[in-house]
């Protein structure tokens, strides 16, 4: 359903090619190996605009271990970037290749129906010939919608729907130089297709020292 709305949408967006406004399309997935260990695998297709006018292509994948199951998770990963980067105001673009090595630290809690995750995360990135470091922090809130009762339900206890909001707030850290980096704030609805399989669709609005920019994201997770 969302993503047919997004589709939808993609003949009038795409026709805006000098909006600051783009778009992600996200894959995150999770094999769970057993109770302990799990694999983590990733595909980011960033856009300066609705589609076709590449930013960012993102893989990423690593080895997670359950400290306690489903809610401490530590994770070791890789991830390969190549940003397509405009010259200065031209329209020329320059490649830029990195390679990130990062660890991770995520734990979940429930505050009433409202589920909260934390990740700490800290990256070793080779952008072509140079090294950075970046710390980052990412909260995240899952909210459940409660179902429209039926009038044969009526005065009984409001079952949730498949339908959720989902929010997040992210700061990124360089270890020197300019230390703030960005901060990225989402909001969005989602809706659990299945057990294992949910999408969502959001806005993002991305803060950088000096600029800011505006993002469409659909998001697909599967746990497998």
């Amino acid at each position: 359903m969302v993503a047919l709305a997004f589709m939808l949408m993609l003949p009038s967006l795409a026709q805006a090619q000098d909006s600051e406004f783009g778009n992600w399309l996200v894959y995150i997935g999770s094999k769970k190996l057993n109770t302990k260990w799990n694999l983590h695998n990733e595909i980011q297709y960033r856009n300066y605009n609705a589609i076709g006018d590449l930013e960012q292509l993102l893989l990423r994948t690593g080895i997670g271990y359950n400290l306690t199951e489903n809610n401490n998770n530590l994770l070791l990963g890789y991830g390969y970037i190549a940003s397509e980067n405009y010259v200065g105001n031209m329209d020329d673009k320059t490649t830029v290749n990195e390679h990130r090595i990062f660890q991770q630290f995520t734990a979940k809690q429930k505050v009433g129906k409202i589920g909260l995750t934390h990740r700490y995360r800290f990256e070793q990135r080779f952008v072509e010939s140079d090294f950075k470091a970046r710390l980052r922090y990412f909260l995240a809130l899952k909210i459940p919608l409660a179902k429209a009762k039926t009038a044969e339900e009526d005065g009984e206890e409001k079952q949730p729907s498949k339908f959720y909001l989902s929010a997040y707030n992210e700061i990124f850290l360089n270890t020197k130089s300019s230390v703030f980096d960005r901060n990225r704030v989402y909001g969005g609805l989602g809706y659990q297709l299945s057990k294992n399989v949910r999408i969502e669709a959001g806005y993002m609005n991305q803060i950088f020292e000096a600029s800011s920019r505006d993002q469409f994201n659909l998001i697909t997770f599967v746990n497998f």
